[in-house]
């Protein structure tokens, strides 16, 4: 019978800068035979920004069961102050989430009890979607490890993603007559060293300046050769990369990542109205992870 998925409370680092410490996680196994070894790997989730985090959360939970099946132990942590974990979301900055992040990776390798990555036998995945693709690059940059890297929709800054939150308000505000200046006014009011709310999520300065700052600049780690599987969904047959992400792949490859991408047929889920499931992004990702063609 496989193992179920475990949900618990992991304690935050000494790091963080707030008295919250807890986050909250649900590990799902790696399903390995008697005397079959250890996991094929070990697969680190990080969810997207604010409401998208919540639409994501089937799709996160379909996959995470799937790559278990397959021999893959994976985490989920919630990050600082997204609902399960401790603290509410205006407690945290980007650094906080990066913490996190490191925290989790630190905790599946004390879990798996696998020698490190640099000795080839247990890879490590950081597995972000759309936010959580820079939260993984920067983290990896301070993990002092190899990883190997699974995005799901990634942005190549996360300046797009933050302007794309603040319009939310913008836009709440023209309904009711009153959108005259607010992206300004919101501006200002961060640059000041306040927190705005937006859709109902009070925004801090430490995560605005973070998320505008953040880019999908490949770690540098020379001691091993790493992997880059880059996913986007499309419902358009004709769907291709963007320039921007196509550049963005191209300096992972001349980083010396071996670098993959597809687009796959599927809904943006996270961001649909209705809860929406993806399959054919779950079976790229297998395959992808699996080092199947693309």
């Amino acid at each position: 019978m496989p193992d179920q998925p475990q949900a618990f409370f992991l304690p935050a680092g000494a790091a963080q800068t707030t008295p919250n410490n807890q986050r909250f996680c649900i590990f799902y196994p790696a399903e390995v035979g008697p005397g079959s070894g250890a996991a094929r790997g070990l697969v680190l989730y990080i969810h997207p920004f604010a409401e998208e985090m919540n639409k994501a959360r089937r799709m996160a939970a379909l996959q995470a069961r799937a790559l278990a099946q397959a021999g893959y132990a994976v985490l989920q942590i919630d990050l600082l102050g997204c609902g399960d974990s401790s603290g509410d979301f205006g407690d945290a900055s980007w650094q906080d989430w990066v913490n996190d992040v490191l925290q989790g990776c630190r905790w599946l390798r004390q879990r798996s009890k696998a020698p490190s990555a640099d000795t080839g036998q247990v890879p490590l995945w950081l597995w972000g979607l759309r936010a959580g693709c820079l939260l993984a690059v920067e983290a990896a940059r301070q993990l002092g490890e190899p990883c190997n890297f699974l995005f799901w929709q990634p942005p190549a800054t996360g300046k797009p993603l933050l302007q794309q939150f603040l319009r939310l308000k913008v836009a709440g505000d023209m309904l009711g007559g009153e959108g005259k200046g607010i992206m300004a006014g919101m501006r200002q009011q961060l640059n000041s060293g306040a927190s705005v709310e937006v859709a109902g999520y009070l925004l801090s300065p430490g995560i605005a300046t973070g998320l505008e700052q953040a880019s999908l600049q490949p770690p540098a780690y020379p001691a091993a050769a790493q992997r880059l599987e880059w996913l986007e969904l499309s419902t358009r047959e004709d769907a291709g990369l963007s320039p921007v992400s196509a550049q963005a792949i191209s300096q992972w490859e001349q980083a010396g990542y071996t670098a993959r991408s597809q687009i796959v047929s599927g809904p943006a889920f996270w961001q649909t109205t209705e809860i929406e499931d993806a399959p054919a992004l779950i079976a790229a990702t297998m395959a992808a992870l699996s080092g199947l063609p693309a």
